[in-house]
């Protein structure tokens, strides 16, 4: 999903970026539109045939309310994360890992996650098309969410 934040992209776009048979991306495609997690973001002709780009749609709720599409978006998550850090380039200036089980207040719990929200929509915002000239690859993953007592 993260690649389709910068541009919208086809299914033979993605494919190539991840490495992907173009029939693998195009079933992945699929199922993340028919979850709500991705939308359509136009056509193309493309050597006779029809190409549709699609894009990852910020600005919708994540993660979805549904429980089980809940934890399938966690597990993708995790998974994206372990083949990213594949590539990752790790030292003092290149990186920021923190992760804990905290006990907060209430206001400060709803006060940071929406800094993190802000700061997410802003990288969102920033994001250009894979490989533009200039622009550094990088990986961001952030999932809060309050847990069961």
């Amino acid at each position: 999903m993260s690649l389709l934040t910068g541009a919208p992209m086809t299914a033979a776009e993605v494919a190539r970026e991840l490495g992907l048979t173009h029939a693998n991306a195009s079933y992945h495609l699929r199922n993340l539109l028919a979850a709500g997690l991705i939308v359509q973001a136009g056509e193309e002709k493309i050597r006779g045939g029809v190409a549709k780009r699609y894009r990852y749609d910020t600005t919708r709720d994540h993660p979805p309310n549904d429980p089980g599409q809940r934890r399938a978006l966690f597990v993708a998550l995790g998974n994206e994360l372990i083949r990213r850090a594949a590539s990752g380039r790790f030292g003092e200036k290149n990186g920021l890992l923190g992760d804990g089980e905290f006990w907060v207040d209430p206001e400060t719990w709803v006060e940071i996650r929406a800094k993190f929200r802000d700061l997410v929509d802003e990288l969102h915002r920033a994001a250009q098309p894979p490989r533009t000239p200039g622009t550094v690859r990088t990986s961001t993953t952030v999932a809060m969410f309050e847990m069961e007592s």
